[in-house]
């Protein structure tokens, strides 16, 4: 499961949220081309999320400007490997 926070949500939410926080394996830390812009400390939002789970990824994006969409992807297509590696799809005979 992956959780968006959006930095005009606040960095309280993981531990108003903790079981959505908790399921998860990755946040998505959106809007960040906003941060000269809101109140938002990302690092005390990070340490929320890791309170509720330590072993939580983040990724950190701005899609207006395109910040973060790669590592976003990598994250996606990794999983995407490990799943198909734990379920291989079997050969179609002929």
């Amino acid at each position: 499961k992956i959780v968006l926070l959006s930095v005009t949500e606040g960095e309280d939410k993981p531990l108003k949220y903790p079981s959505i926080f908790f399921k998860s394996e990755l946040m998505v830390l959106t809007k960040t081309d906003l941060l000269p812009y809101v109140p938002f400390d990302v690092e005390l939002a990070v340490s929320n999320a890791r309170r509720v789970h330590p072993e939580m990824e983040v990724v950190k994006v701005a899609c207006l400007a395109g910040d973060g969409m790669r590592e976003w992807m990598t994250w996606l297509e990794r999983r995407k490997q490990a799943f198909l590696a734990e379920f291989p799809q079997p050969v179609a005979s002929l």
